[in-house]
């Protein structure tokens, strides 16, 4: 095997540790963040989803009502995120609806404190999200749910590949933009994990999930980011109901 393709081979289970170590609090080896990572980010939707989705089926199999169980799911995606993703909706909600131009939202999203417009923003995506979840789960829609959770990450590999970076520092600026194949490549085992999961209704998750790729502030952050995969992971939840 020529050494340049078996680097390339070598450098994959790399590539998945470093997704885990930046997109969630799952314990990884050492793995610094590394932007050619990003086409490995669906696949730490993969396992997030799938976690979600076994505690949900446990719970069900137990005897707990879906309500519940669809709040054991929110609740276990959250801890394995670090509700990191969810930081960012909150956080461009207040700036994009409370700042008057684009360096007054910039500030508004760098402040850690949560305003009216994104403690509502978090309200109004939770609920859907848990409505959702417990009618895809009623009806053992499971691959569906880790779907959604696989698509979510797509978006942001591509908003990082095609827009620079708004402020210029910040986790987004330190990892750095990925190569326009790695978001390429992540967009393409989205969907194909997607189709396998979901069938052919992983397409219409795979739009619903597109269409939140349209942060528009000059740029992209990591909040804008994390609000894409929010977003793109309710959008896909309610196409798949």
């Amino acid at each position: 095997m020529p050494p340049f393709i078996r680097d390339h081979f070598l450098q994959l289970p790399r590539d998945v540790l470093a997704a885990f170590g930046l997109l969630s609090r799952i314990p990884v080896p050492f793995a610094p963040a590394r932007p050619a990572a990003a086409w490995a980010w669906p696949l730490v939707g993969l396992g997030i989803g799938g976690a979600g989705a076994g505690v949900g089926f446990l719970a069900l199999a137990a005897g707990v009502s879906g309500g519940v169980a669809a709040v054991l799911v929110i609740a276990v995606q959250g801890v394995l995120t670090g509700a990191l993703h969810e930081d960012g909706l909150a956080d461009c909600a207040d700036g994009f609806f409370g700042g008057h131009d684009r360096a007054r939202r910039l500030e508004i999203m760098k402040d850690s404190q949560i305003g009216s417009f994104g403690a509502l923003a978090l309200m109004l995506v939770v609920l859907a999200r848990w409505a959702a979840l417990a009618g895809l789960m009623a009806a053992g829609a499971w691959g569906a749910v880790i779907a959604a959770a696989v698509l979510a990450r797509a978006p942001m590999a591509v908003l990082m590949a095609v827009m620079p970076n708004a402020r210029g520092t910040g986790l987004s600026a330190s990892v750095g933009a990925p190569p326009v194949g790695a978001a390429i490549g992540a967009v393409g085992l989205a969907l194909a994990l997607a189709l396998a999961l979901a069938g052919w209704v992983g397409l219409v998750m795979a739009l619903a999930a597109a269409l939140v790729a349209r942060a528009k502030i000059g740029g992209q952050t990591g909040d804008v980011l994390g609000a894409s995969a929010v977003l793109a992971e309710v959008c896909a939840l309610v196409a798949a109901g």
